[in-house]
């Protein structure tokens, strides 16, 4: 069975993602949300998105996407090419979580997306790709003062269907 692709971001009304390379914001309850909705799972990320972490993230299986063929850290599965992504386990999903390059790239292929929308505009340099004309928002997961996370699904996607995910290795290796 091919993995299906859930992208997971936060964002703030203009979709500003990133500052030098970090979150512009810190907001503790999203936190939570990610390491609880992410646990157990598979995570895709690039190397700038792992530098800017520091460290794997616990309790989760580490796939870093790089193009520097001498890079590696411990901890993680560092793949070269999207050709390279190994089998994800049954009981695992797969996350995609940055950064911008990589997800501009896949959005193509993920089927939903977990987005937290922060209210506040803040100042960065990075932002993540429009998204509104190929997904639709399906459920509101949570809400505070500060932010709010939804459930967006691909419009027109078969709910039964695994993800496309495996042309999306053909088309980027």
């Amino acid at each position: 069975m091919k993995p299906v692709l859930t992208a997971i971001v936060a964002m703030d009304p203009q979709r500003l993602i990133g500052a030098k390379g970090q979150l512009p914001w810190h907001l503790p309850e999203d936190l939570k949300f990610f390491k609880r909705t992410t646990s157990g799972h598979a995570l895709l990320m690039g190397r700038k998105t792992f530098d800017s972490i520091g460290r794997p993230l616990p309790k989760r299986r580490n796939l870093v996407l790089t193009r520097d063929p001498t890079w590696s850290a411990p901890g993680v599965e560092v793949l070269h090419q999207l050709s390279q992504l190994p089998p994800i386990r049954p009981e695992e999903r797969l996350f995609l979580i940055g950064g911008a390059e990589l997800y501009s790239q896949l959005l193509q292929h993920c089927r939903e997306l977990l987005i937290t929308h922060v209210k506040e505009e803040y100042r960065g340099d990075t932002w993540f790709p429009s998204y509104q004309d190929r997904f639709a928002k399906t459920e509101i997961l949570q809400e505070t003062a500060d932010f709010e996370i939804a459930r967006w699904e691909r419009r027109g996607t078969d709910p039964k269907s695994t993800g496309p995910l495996s042309s999306a290795r053909q088309r980027l290796s």
